[in-house]
């Protein structure tokens, strides 16, 4: 006799059994934790070549790229943790008052908050979905993880392998569109973890609010990149050349802009020209190292900014691949419609100023971006930049470095995120901070 299949679970009935779980105390115990960070270790290293080949259909990312910026990225945070993980959880002694009296303690000790739910977005889909999930591991969690669907082979691939790999009774993945992102959003969660664009922040953050949920954003914006006259340009182009066109600029710490004086501006723009050719060769379509934009509405998009200043390097398009070329706009406007929003492409615009004083006004009157660059010699011009900007990182002559550090906390400020994660931060922001006072009854 046939039975008919189990329907399948509901993110109601998701959430409902991993907070049966986490209620039973099995997450807390630090040999769990470990052992749950060692399985998803295991994961990426033994199925890191399914998961190369989900991000290369996905994205066209090549198998270095893969391994470099996805795979090997969350392998190196989860060793990280594991070998301060003990160091991390352990109580932290207060001073007490003296009308407390000297035969009482205080500390504070890390509690794991209960189920999480971690949103990850399409352009890095394994890195952005693992390392905070690794991190609400660590902190003793259970855990939904919602790959994007955006990104389809890679959504499919972590749905069938973290099964396999990690305590289900603790850890569900829900693959979905807006229906069930909307769905898990209307569950009871202990912690919100979203990374994308700040319109579903906000989105992600009203429905947080129905529950009093604390939330983390990691959004985007535009982040500036400032090249002073004093800088060598062939470092700054090269660097610039990577850390803007890396996963076909669809990164968001990546450098959305230069701002520079006239003279730097067409000094450098030839000297780009050469870095990328150095990089991507003559015809980037057909480099093995540069990817593709991840749909035909992101391809329109994005072409439709190429008209927005003077084309110097790259410009072409073919549709049929999702694929734009690595492209420099020179003598860009501000009012220009590439630099009304994140650019999250290969669109590379100049925008010119009269110098540090200008730069530095032009950056404050807009959004706080996720990341700054600077690329200076002076001393003088790193220290203002450090003092008189705010953004939610800074990187000194280097573009995305910042990111890959596990003892640095990652995150944005104001329109372009709250909260932080990586290292110890990940600890900090997947558990609660708990005040405890001992006093003796006799």
């Amino acid at each position: 006799m046939n039975h008919p299949a189990p329907a399948p679970e509901t993110p109601a009935d998701v959430v409902a059994r991993l907070r049966a779980t986490f209620r039973t105390g099995r997450t807390r115990p630090v040999e769990w934790r470990t052992e749950q960070l060692r399985r998803l270790r295991a994961l990426l290293t033994e199925k890191g070549p399914d998961l190369a080949a989900a991000l290369h259909a996905d994205l066209g990312k090549s198998t270095k790229e893969a391994y470099g910026s996805e795979i090997d990225f969350v392998v190196r945070e989860i060793d990280h943790t594991l070998d301060h993980l003990a160091e991390w959880l352990r109580p932290e002694p207060a001073p007490l008052p003296a009308h407390i009296g000297d035969d009482a303690r205080a500390w504070t000790q890390y509690d794991p908050l209960g189920v999480v739910l971690v949103i990850a977005p399409w352009n890095y889909p394994v890195q952005l979905l693992l390392a905070p999930v690794a991190g609400a591991l660590a902190s003793g969690n259970a855990v939904v993880a919602k790959p994007s669907e955006l990104a389809p082979a890679t959504s499919a691939a972590v749905a069938r392998l973290l099964p396999e790999y990690l305590d289900t009774d603790a850890v569900a993945v829900v693959e979905g569109a807006i229906p069930e992102t909307t769905a898990l959003l209307a569950e009871r969660f202990d912690h919100i973890f979203y990374t994308g664009n700040g319109t579903v922040g906000r989105i992600v953050m009203r429905a947080a609010a129905e529950h009093l949920t604390p939330v983390t954003l990691e959004l985007g914006g535009k982040s500036p990149a400032y090249v002073d006259r004093d800088a060598d340009l062939e470092v700054v182009a090269a660097r610039l050349a990577r850390g803007k066109f890396l996963n076909a600029g669809q990164t968001c710490v990546a450098p959305d802009y230069v701002l520079t004086d006239p003279e730097t501006a067409a000094a450098l723009t030839p000297v780009l020209a050469r870095a990328l050719e150095e990089r991507f060769g003559a015809d980037p379509q057909v480099s093995g190292d540069y990817g593709r934009i991840i749909n035909e509405r992101h391809f329109d998009r994005l072409s439709g900014l190429l008209d927005s200043g003077r084309v110097v390097v790259g410009g072409d398009t073919d549709r049929s691949q999702k694929y734009i070329a690595p492209t420099v706009l020179a003598d860009v406007d501000p009012a220009a419609p590439v630099m009304q929003e994140e650019i999250f492409g290969p669109i590379l615009p100049i925008v010119t100023v009269d110098g540090l004083d200008e730069a530095i006004g032009f950056i404050n009157d807009r959004a706080k971006p996720l990341a700054l660059y600077v690329f200076a010699a002076s001393e003088e011009t790193r220290r203002r930049i450090a003092d008189e900007t705010s953004s939610g990182g800074l990187g000194h002559g280097l573009p995305l470095a910042h990111l890959t550090v596990s003892d640095l906390p990652f995150g944005g400020v104001g329109e372009s995120g709250m909260g932080n994660y990586h290292g110890r931060y990940s600890i900090e922001t997947f558990s609660h901070r708990k005040a405890v006072l001992d006093k003796p009854l006799s």
